[in-house]
């Protein structure tokens, strides 16, 4: 008489991730949710390393809808950067032109970058994962976003007479220089009207583009 064949022993994310195709980094996202997407909990741990049982994740993962990262091609990690040529062939386009197109003209519409690097004479601009689908998934149709027409928050109040060499975000940049919304003061940038700020003095913590204040108000003299 045959015996019960062996059940096969708990596995860590790593075995996991190559199983379910994604990446380690997804599994603890999914791990951390589990309240609200039912992932299995671990049933054994090694060290800090949770182990699962693989037939359950398997299950789990077979009967489950697709997260909206997941129908975009996404199942990687969501906080992983994507470039403009990335972004655009995981949203279905040719090439990287349409995101050039909304990031020029279309200022608002489609998400600021989450890091900027300057290297050399070229800027790298990449975005999560996740900013990318929560952008499509508020997205009702072409040319419309949900939200679009609701009003653009207030600029804060930027002194004038502060440190010279701190640095400044878009948004106090913005203020700085007497925009009423940071959409505009993009708009302005991006058509290379504020040519003072076309180079940039470092990045927020937040990785997006700084000025320091002695550059900005080089650039409001400018302007008149």
């Amino acid at each position: 008489m045959a015996g019960k064949p062996k059940k096969q022993d708990p596995v860590d994310s790593k075995v996991l991730a190559a199983e379910l195709g994604i990446s380690i980094g997804r599994i603890n996202s999914l791990y951390a949710e589990r309240a609200k997407n039912e992932f299995p909990a671990h049933v054994d741990q090694r060290g800090r390393a949770r182990l699962w049982d693989l037939d359950e994740v398997r299950k789990w993962h077979d009967g489950r809808q697709p997260s909206r990262l997941e129908e975009l091609s996404l199942a990687g990690d969501p906080d992983e950067l994507l470039n403009a040529a990335q972004v655009a062939k995981v949203l279905g386009y040719k090439n990287k032109s349409q995101i050039t197109t909304y990031l020029k003209e279309h200022p608002g519409y489609f998400p600021e970058p989450d890091d900027v690097e300057e290297l050399g004479t070229y800027t790298r601009k990449r975005w999560r994962r996740r900013t990318i689908a929560e952008w499509l998934a508020s997205r009702p149709g072409k040319g419309k976003r949900t939200g679009a027409t609701r009003q653009a928050p207030a600029l804060p109040d930027v002194p004038a007479d502060g440190d010279p060499d701190e640095l400044l975000s878009g948004t106090q940049s913005a203020a700085l220089l007497g925009f009423k919304s940071l959409n505009s003061f993009s708009s302005s940038l991006s058509q290379g009207n504020l040519p003072l700020l076309e180079e940039t003095d470092g990045l927020t913590p937040l990785g997006r583009r700084a000025w320091t204040r002695r550059r900005v108000l080089e650039q409001r003299a400018q302007r008149g």
